[in-house]
């Protein structure tokens, strides 16, 4: 092996892809008979990881610290979800991002799994993977409604009283400094579905049905149409 070259995010996007078709190709067996999403989609995860870790400098963070590929210039979380429910969580740090993103790009892998009982193995079927920028991280209608207000001229108070509506877990003072960023640069349109919980509850339905090219989104595999 010579020296590992620097992972980028173009590269990252590539391997991604990558990955997706050789998975798909494997007979999993130490994943036939599991149901549990999370035990599956730590498994695939790692497989990235390792994947990653055997061709670039990379640095791989814990789950325990939050992001697994926290270094500056990367910024991602890996997001492995089935296409039967395809959501995960993420810790919530601030009730702002879901106005203006998680603050951190996203790659979400969404499998189809099924089980060969002939074989004892199980078949991934990647249906769609995306790279998603951290400016586009954010709940799609709560961004839609206040990029539309702050259009027709809201206020301070409208705004507040919006995000009150929608119970955004923050007091009053924190719902003002808001809205005021609000104001003064409206969020980009975000295209998560963003649940309010003790953690974030993220979901992808949109992403992966996504049919237009969107700025800041980058379909690697796509829906019912693997490369």
């Amino acid at each position: 092996m010579g020296i590992k070259e620097k992972l980028t995010i173009e590269k990252l996007i590539e391997e991604a892809q990558l990955f997706c078709v050789e998975q798909s190709k494997i007979q999993h067996s130490e994943l036939y008979g599991i149901t549990d999403g999370k035990a599956v989609g730590t498994l695939i995860e790692h497989k990235f990881q390792t994947h990653l870790n055997e061709k670039y400098k990379v640095l791989i963070g814990s789950s325990a610290k939050g992001i697994d590929l926290p270094s500056d210039d990367i910024e991602t979380d890996i997001k492995v979800t089935s296409i039967k429910q395809p959501q995960s969580s993420c810790p919530f740090r601030d009730a702002k991002q879901k106005i203006f993103g998680l603050g951190y790009n996203l790659l979400v892998f969404v499998y189809d799994k099924t089980d060969d009982s002939t074989t004892q193995a199980a078949t991934l079927n990647f249906v769609s993977c995306s790279f998603i920028h951290k400016e586009r991280t954010s709940d799609y209608t709560t961004t839609y409604r206040l990029r539309e207000m702050v259009k027709d001229g809201a206020n301070e108070a409208d705004i507040v009283a919006y995000l009150q509506d929608k119970n955004i877990p923050a007091d009053e003072i924190t719902l003002a400094k808001v809205a005021e960023q609000i104001l003064q640069t409206p969020p980009e349109q975000g295209y998560l579905t963003i649940s309010n919980a003790l953690q974030w509850r993220l979901q992808y339905q949109r992403i992966v049905t996504l049919a237009n090219d969107i700025q800041g989104i980058e379909k690697i595999v796509n829906y019912n149409n693997p490369q």
